[in-house]
């Protein structure tokens, strides 16, 4: 089997290890979502993973799920976005932006006005997060079989986006029970049109969405990221017969693209879900375990080595170790990671962690 330290070839590009890293909320936008400087500099810091996965961006403003996140709607954050792709690029490494639409996670207070949009008019039973704060999760507008279009073309046009700002890649978010994943979950999606009923209905929107990505910027360019099981944010698939069948219905329906990679988040990662679903996928997989555990170098290694999947995603540990890739291959100790500055704006927590040499930006 190979090592962590190995390279992976994912679609067109040559990964000098298989660590990757893992989309991160981190909330350092402002109102407008347009990347900064400090973006530029958070993610070139940590160019030396296999792999860079940034933040999810909103592929338009109706999408927005929470207060700093960025965006892929508009001219000002694809400059932005440009800043981030030649930072990363200069240090010598690989970036895809993750697109996703917040679904029914999302606020009025966040939409400009607009009402969040779903696959059915069902509140998520969780706070969400606007400007003003945590809310309660109002109920949000099912989306006419017409308008799905539309939203397919969003995500395409995101991509575009993502591509002429010299991004390497776009992921698409399907996970994590934001609207992509709302439609997979029958309970969230109780639509009688053909994107709702069976695993294969409730898999259309994720399928078309994939394809019209792979469609606009190439398979090889195009990555998908799923949970399966993961029932978070009031998105429950709690029947192992209907998660199998789904998500056998998703991957077929995306089997002869040749996509980049399949991210999968599953809290088994040795288990039978997670096996299964790298049986069924013919290119590149990703595994991790999710919020519950810290993917260390231990687990790292196992998912890789033990060959549960071709790379890992990490997170927290990428957060507070920017050189991340150097201290695990030379055995070098870790900082800790601050949870009191995830979500806080600003350079502390989020570019301020030092190198091994104690330099912040070496």
């Amino acid at each position: 089997m190979p090592s962590l330290f190995d390279p992976l070839d994912v679609g067109a590009l040559r990964l000098d290890n298989r660590i990757v890293m893992a989309p991160l909320t981190r909330q350092r936008a402002g109102a407008d979502g347009v990347p900064t400087e400090l973006h530029a500099e958070h993610y070139a810091q940590r160019a030396t993973a296999g792999l860079l996965v940034t933040e999810g961006a909103f592929p338009s403003f109706r999408s927005r799920a929470f207060p700093g996140q960025t965006g892929l709607a508009d001219d000002a954050q694809t400059e932005g976005w440009r800043a981030v792709a030649q930072a990363v690029h200069e240090a010598g490494g690989h970036v895809f932006v993750q697109v996703m639409h917040g679904g029914r996670m999302c606020h009025p207070d966040l939409l400009r006005g607009a009402e969040p949009e779903a696959p059915s008019a069902i509140a998520p039973g969780v706070p969400v997060r606007g400007f003003s704060g945590k809310m309660e999760g109002p109920v949000p507008r099912a989306l006419d079989t017409e308008e799905l279009p539309r939203v397919v073309a969003e995500f395409a046009d995101a991509a575009r986006r993502a591509v002429e700002a010299g991004l390497d890649g776009v992921e698409v978010h399907g996970a994590n029970g934001y609207l992509l994943h709302e439609f997979l979950a029958p309970s969230s999606n109780t639509r009688e049109d053909a994107y709702g009923g069976s695993p294969e209905n409730r898999a259309r929107l994720t399928v078309e969405v994939v394809r019209a990505v792979a469609q606009a910027i190439g398979a090889e360019r195009t990555a998908l990221r799923i949970s399966p099981e993961h029932n978070v944010q009031g998105t429950l698939e709690e029947d192992r017969a209907d998660v199998l069948a789904t998500y056998e219905a998703l991957l077929a329906g995306l089997a002869d693209l040749d996509l980049a990679y399949l991210s999968v988040l599953h809290q088994d990662v040795a288990g039978d879900l997670a096996a299964h679903l790298r049986e069924s996928f013919s290119g590149p997989l990703v595994l991790n375990s999710g919020f519950g555990a810290v993917t260390g170098l231990e687990e790292a290694r196992r998912i890789v080595e033990d060959g549960l999947a071709d790379a890992a995603a990490v997170g927290r540990e990428l957060i507070a170790n920017p050189d991340l890739a150097r201290r695990w291959r030379e055995g070098l100790p870790l900082n800790e990671p601050d949870p009191t500055t995830f979500y806080t704006g600003g350079a502390h927590g989020y570019t301020d962690y030092p190198f091994v040499d104690g330099s912040p930006s070496s």
